[in-house]
């Protein structure tokens, strides 16, 4: 009988890989926690209205991409493709929005029906970040300065580059559509094939157009910023001059739209170009409306996601992933004897106990070439415990060589003191 593989695209995460997605998952929360935002957590199934009514019904990700099906009793469901309107569902469900002010976060599996490539994948993890009800330029800059923390404790910094952009208004932005498009309507014949889909349906995602040909045709295109509206100017100055007093550099990139249809005013994302094609790890923008077209009061809002695989795939390209995350443990404890190891297990209690934090592993796969094996898992610290005259001793290897035989009355105060060195 065939064995039963994973589906196409979507990933197991292995014990050695788990480390790092720990240690990248509790630096952002460290940084969250820093700026004092809450956490949140959503169902990965929600009504697929849902998302029509957010993304647009004329986008990729709800005509094609989408994981739907019906359930027993009729309704349509979809595995979430992303995460912002699930949670303005939530804050909206659960009375958290209006005449309020919040800054959440959320992290989980998203789902697109996608060509699997490397960085892009059918199931994904995000981090998201999401505030609701402060319409000020300040909660912009707030969330991008939070992402450039968060890269140089990664130590991603010198790799990424923040891209920015202002949408305007629905009406500035509406404006300047039917401007692109009659540009590009004279030109159809020098379109690519997706773009001449796009024009129909999303011609602003033209923008972005990976082919060379089209990326000229652009050159002579409208512009978007010659649309903006004199309140999406004021604030797109006003987050610039933020911007500008913290230190964090940026780059105008007037072509950089976001693929969803709610973003309005501030858009953004970090790129790389350390990743190949899958250069963007991060972005995001305003989203004013959202809120009242899924049903709610109007509520001003910001957020960004960040894509976990690619982030812990350009911390391993670049090589940045800190010495010791990848270890599972501090201390292998073993018997060298047999007749030893009801006191092998009761000691590790008692180290557990006795040195907080400390990451204790107990041999139990039998006594043959213990020692050899202990060495072979890579631990930072091994105690062997054996039977001597004056009772249990250890002998404490740190590397490839015995340091000193240890009383089982000692070890806890040697290991701490090895430990914290």
């Amino acid at each position: 009988m065939a064995k039963v593989k994973a589906i196409r695209g979507m990933n197991d995460i292995l014990p050695e890989q788990t480390p790092v997605w720990q240690y990248l998952e509790n630096t952002v929360k460290a940084v969250l926690s820093e700026y004092g935002y809450n956490e949140v957590r959503m169902p990965i199934v929600e009504q697929t209205e849902l998302f029509k009514r957010s993304i647009g019904e004329v986008t990729d990700i709800v005509e094609k991409e989408m994981y739907t099906f019906e359930d027993r009793n009729g309704e349509s469901l979809t595995l979430r493709p992303e995460g912002t309107a699930s949670c303005v569902r939530l804050g909206e469900e659960h009375g958290l929005l209006f005449n309020q002010t919040q800054r959440l976060w959320y992290t989980g599996p998203m789902f697109r029906y996608e060509k699997p490539q490397k960085g892009r994948y059918r199931q994904f993890h995000q981090i998201g970040v999401e505030t609701f009800g402060m319409a000020s330029a300040d909660i912009d800059a707030e969330v991008i300065m939070l992402s450039a923390r968060l890269w140089k404790k990664l130590g991603l910094l010198d790799a990424v580059t923040l891209q920015l952009n202002s949408l305007g208004s629905n009406e500035a932005r509406a404006e300047y559509r039917a401007a692109l498009v009659e540009y590009l309507e004279a030109r159809k014949d020098q379109l690519d094939e997706d773009s001449l889909r796009r024009l129909e349906s999303n011609p602003l995602r033209i923008l972005d157009s990976k082919d060379s040909s089209t990326q000229a045709l652009l050159d002579d295109a409208p512009v978007l910023s010659d649309y903006l509206d004199d309140d999406s100017r004021a604030h797109f100055s006003d987050l610039r001059e933020m911007l500008d007093a913290a230190g964090v550099k940026y780059e105008i990139n007037p072509r950089l739209v976001r693929g969803l249809d709610y973003y309005c005013k501030t858009v953004f994302e970090w790129v790389t170009d350390k990743l190949g094609a899958q250069g963007t790890v991060c972005a995001g923008g305003r989203y004013d409306g959202l809120v009242k077209q899924l049903g709610g009061r109007p509520t001003p809002a910001v957020g960004f996601a960040m894509g976990v695989e690619r982030l812990i795939l350009l911390l391993e390209t670049l090589d940045v992933i800190p010495e010791g995350v990848r270890q599972p443990f501090d201390l292998y404890l073993a018997a060298e004897h047999k007749g030893l190891q009801n006191q092998v297990i009761s000691l590790a209690e008692h180290l557990r106990d006795a040195v907080p934090g400390l990451r204790v592993r107990v041999h139990c796969a039998g006594l043959k070439n213990i020692g050899a094996k202990a060495r072979q898992t890579g631990a930072p610290l091994i105690a062997l415990v054996k039977q001597a005259d004056e009772g249990l001793v250890a002998t404490l290897w740190q590397g490839e060589e015995p340091r000193f035989d240890i009383a089982q009355a000692d070890l806890d105060t040697v290991i701490k003191a090895v430990w914290n060195a």
